[in-house]
């Protein structure tokens, strides 16, 4: 007989067996926003705080920890089972063995053969997890492309009310001059009437503007992942540094669309996820086969001969188990059919996705091709009207044209400037479109 000793490098063992790891909760990364900030700074920022990003890295984060599940399959299994009876003492027979029986078994278990099933699992879950890092970069592509729209909405706002703003100054000097002349009595009432309207009717477009400013940077903080405290309104806005420059550059459609095809990264996820189905089909046939589990522990438990609790028998056990589902009742044809059906359904998504993209490419080829038109329609068109203005000034003092002219020279200055403004901004917008459609990412971020 022995008295039960049981080693403390075991009964560590065990204690760390039942530990959970839980992953710690990370405090809130999120920085200030800069003030002022300026395009580069703005994606920079995005790269870490938009939500689109930060959710697409949290399931990559997901997959890794599905692909170390899944490779626990390979590596031995380590358990420990107790167990304890005290029977009545009305069940104990005979004056040895007692009322009080239990067993402790320290055991291990390593897949030898599994019909191929674990090797196709581990690979459809890296690919899942190649297509997993591509989707990311998809994601990054569309977050930094609303960025760069939303970064320009503030610029043209901001400077459609500097148009708007220097128009009303425009239109208040005139007021102010045909006032005057009214005093005189070179003018009528009507030319000051004229006036009157003319300023007047400019202010509900300098208030729109500065509303939409406002509204776009809300919109910029929201794709930025910078939320406002409660106690901001919305005449603490930070400021942008920027302007909408119009820098031609030319794409050929041909290029464009075989770039795409090589570069999108989500036609690369779903290369990923059509390999992964294959891997998929070969892990549900392999239930058509046997799988073998080699065997070994060591083992204690109470002496039966014994009456006393603590004396003891121990020693090792080492086996092999077989285990072969000869008829399932069909459930493994079933999983077969279903890997086949998801692994076509992966095919086809690739070929509608292609076409998708296809089209995309060269609706945003087109959309550059026509803001680079309307930018050369409006080139010269700011000069004639500043042009036409000073002309009509001049011959309003003159004497010999009526305000009139003048008042239509200014809103055509300003329609034409307004025009400006936004041809700049549909270019700038196109040309990010068509980079992202090619699969290309933004300029100021880290090539991956």
């Amino acid at each position: 007989m022995k008295t039960l000793r049981i080693p403390s490098s075991l009964v560590l063992l065990l204690a760390l067996a039942g530990v959970s790891h839980a992953a710690g909760v990370r405090p809130s990364d999120a920085q200030p926003l800069p003030n002022p900030i300026d395009l580069q700074g703005a994606v920079s920022y995005a790269l870490d705080h938009n939500y689109s990003i930060r959710l697409a890295r949290e399931a990559i984060r997901e997959q890794e920890g599905i692909i170390v599940e899944v490779k626990a399959r390979v590596l031995p299994r380590v358990s420990a089972t107790a167990g304890y009876t005290r029977k009545d003492d009305s069940l104990v027979q005979g004056p040895v063995g007692g009322n009080q029986d239990w067993a402790i078994l320290l055991q291990a278990r390593q897949s030898i053969y599994a019909g191929g099933g674990i090797r196709a699992a581990v690979d459809a879950q890296n690919l899942v997890r190649a297509a997993s890092l591509q989707n990311l970069k998809a994601t990054i592509n569309n977050a930094l492309l609303d960025v760069r729209t939303k970064f320009f909405n503030i610029l043209l706002a901001r400077d459609q009310i500097k148009v708007q703003e220097e128009n009303i100054a425009l239109l208040t000097e005139q007021l102010r001059n045909v006032t005057n002349r009214f005093k005189a009595g070179t003018v009528s009432n009507f030319d000051v009437l004229q006036a009157e309207v003319q300023l007047a009717n400019a202010q509900p477009t300098l208030i729109t503007a500065r509303n939409t400013y406002r509204t776009s940077i809300d919109q910029l903080r929201q794709s930025l992942g910078a939320p406002a405290s409660l106690t901001d309104d919305s005449s603490k806005t930070f400021d942008v540094v920027g302007t909408l420059d119009f820098v031609p550059v030319k794409y050929d459609l041909k290029d464009a669309l075989e770039s795409a095809r090589a570069t999108r990264p989500e036609l690369l996820a779903l290369a990923k996820t059509e390999q992964a189905g294959q891997r998929n089909i070969r892990l549900q046939q392999s239930g058509y086969l046997p799988s073998v589990d080699l065997v070994g522990g060591y083992e204690w438990i109470k002496n039966f001969k014994s009456s006393r609790f603590r004396d003891t028998l121990d020693g090792w056990l080492v086996g092999a188990e077989a285990s072969w589902a000869i008829f399932d009742g069909r459930a493994t044809a079933g999983k077969v059919m279903q890997a086949r059906s998801q692994y076509e359904q992966a095919r086809l998504t690739t070929e509608f996705q292609t076409l998708a993209i296809d089209v995309e490419v060269r609706q945003a080829h087109s959309s550059l091709q026509e803001a680079d038109e309307l930018v050369q329609a409006t080139l010269k068109t700011v000069g004639q009207a500043r042009e036409s203005l000073r002309l009509a000034t001049a011959r309003f003092n003159a004497g010999t044209a009526p305000q009139l002219d003048v008042l239509t020279s200014q809103v055509a200055l300003s329609q034409a400037r307004l025009n400006e403004l936004q041809a700049n901004y549909n270019y700038n917008v196109a040309l990010a479109g068509l980079r992202k459609a090619i699969g290309q990412g933004d300029v100021y971020a880290p090539v991956n």
